[in-house]
């Protein structure tokens, strides 16, 4: 079907959800849509989010954080952006935007709210002196791709993942034109991992945490369906080894369960409150003593 009969309005006006998977969700003004005060844990971080790739970025960062032995202990609330969890007074107060994921920081002498996957990346790495170089071009080359990730990902999720997996029909004009740049950023990521291990140099950083959720997912063949074949990702073979790395490491693996809400029960754990909630309070195990 060609979509080059649309004549855009003198005034575009908003008048009902514009179809697909995720219409209920977009809306063209901010602000709470009901009251709603957000629960709070027992530990110094609270985090609301939902196992999207923005909202794996944090809970990989925290899992790492405590295999590296920091105390950074850690709630995290599922926030369904489906029913509209986002849109809640007490969520708004942390992100006015209304996007997962969502922090607020309660460790010092007064709560510190923290929105913006990247954000949180940066608060939680410079709190604790980890997965972020300290000064100099280290630290520089780190920030360029953890900014490269903010700025890119739009094109992979709200441009090639609405429109190829999401959008009610299938226009050629947009798939073509978002896989031919999801391809280059492909592209850009394969050439810089065919000289180093990780994203940023030699060392595993929050540029690789922030990078791997959306494109180390593709290049696994876990993004939008048939997406992987469709893109041809195992050409890219560094990167395919680069995200096959990232994905063995046990942290990540408990990170991608935290407020999962879909796909395997063993591979979901809608709220964590404690290391042991991955033995104890995965769906398969409530399941089973339910």
């Amino acid at each position: 079907m060609s979509d080059s009969a649309y004549i855009p309005p003198e005034v575009w006006r908003w008048e009902q959800p514009s179809g697909g998977q995720f219409a209920s969700i977009n809306r063209p003004i901010a602000g709470a849509t009901h009251d709603r005060d957000l629960p709070v844990g027992k530990h110094p971080f609270q985090l609301y989010s939902l196992a999207t790739p923005n909202g794996v970025k944090v809970t990989v960062m925290f899992e790492e954080l405590l295999a590296a032995g920091h105390d950074a202990e850690y709630d995290a609330w599922m926030i369904e952006i489906g029913a509209g969890d986002q849109f809640g007074s007490g969520f708004v107060e942390i992100n006015p935007n209304s996007k997962i994921p969502a922090l607020m920081d309660r460790s010092g002498a007064a709560p510190v709210r923290v929105f913006e996957s990247g954000s949180i990346l940066l608060h939680l790495a410079e709190k604790f002196g980890a997965f972020l170089p300290a000064s100099g071009p280290a630290r520089t080359e780190t920030l360029n791709w953890l900014f490269w990730q903010m700025g890119s990902a739009p094109y992979l999720g709200g441009g090639f993942g609405h429109f190829y997996a999401y959008a009610p029909e299938k226009w050629q004009y947009p798939i073509d034109r978002f896989s031919m740049e999801t391809k280059r950023q492909l592209d850009v990521l394969d050439r810089q991992l065919a000289e180093r291990p990780y994203i940023a140099g030699e060392e595993y950083t929050i540029a690789d945490m922030a990078i791997w959720p959306w494109y180390g997912n593709l290049a696994l063949h876990r993004q939008y369906g048939d997406a992987g074949r469709f893109l041809s990702v195992d050409s890219y073979t560094h990167l395919v080894a680069w995200a096959k790395r990232i994905d063995a490491r046990p942290a990540v693996q408990r990170g991608r369960k935290v407020n999962r809400n879909w796909g395997e029960p063993q591979m979901q754990l809608h709220e964590r409150h404690d290391a042991s909630d991955f033995e104890t309070r995965t769906q398969d195990r409530i399941g089973a003593t339910a």
